[in-house]
């Protein structure tokens, strides 16, 4: 048996684009409106694609508590997927990853990125209260030079599979969790 779902036409296609960026407008509007979370975490989204993954960490976002996402040359996105937590987190947004650093820096907070190769695990670092985590890309990761960069701690998520690196959305979400975690409620 079959399990696929029937081929889109081209002008089925075109309209369910049409609608997600109706919703993504609709959504970027509300968010102004948008509260931070309990906590002082911040994720920064480092020329991540527009598809499924960043409504997924908005959503986990959401039921963390996280004060704001930097969305850094973030395309337009489908925010469905993240039952309507877009609307809910602070959204900021940056053409260069300059300009959020320099946002973070000035708020006080220390700086973390993910990179699967990284010699310090999440796990045995002490996050401080007001952390933000840099996610990059999937398939070209971060944007910067970390060399330009000593003020950013670079930390892994433990693995033990044979898989190079966990999906971004699980990534911020496994991040989420071990601050609140040291961290308590908000």
């Amino acid at each position: 048996m079959d399990n696929q779902r029937p081929r889109l036409s081209p002008a089925k296609r075109r309209e369910k684009r049409h609608q997600a960026m109706l919703r993504y407008e609709k959504q970027k509007r509300r968010n102004v409106m948008a509260a931070p979370g309990c906590h002082d975490i911040i994720l920064v989204l480092d020329h991540l694609k527009g598809g499924f993954n960043v409504p997924k960490i908005f959503r986990s976002a959401e039921a963390f508590g996280a004060a704001e996402i930097h969305l850094v040359n973030v395309p337009p996105f489908d925010p469905a997927p993240g039952k309507g937590a877009f609307k809910k987190v602070p959204a900021r947004f940056y053409e260069q990853m300059s300009e959020s650093l320099e946002s973070l820096q000035k708020a006080g907070y220390s700086l973390f990125a993910l990179c699967a190769d990284a010699d310090t695990s999440l796990t045995k670092s002490e996050l401080p209260k007001k952390s933000a985590f840099i996610l990059g890309h999937e398939e070209f990761g971060h944007s910067f030079e970390p060399a330009q960069h000593p003020d950013i701690h670079f930390i892994s998520i433990p693995q033990f599979g044979q898989v190079e690196s966990l999906n971004v959305s699980i990534a911020a979400s496994i991040v989420l969790y071990e601050y609140v975690r040291q961290h308590g409620k908000g």
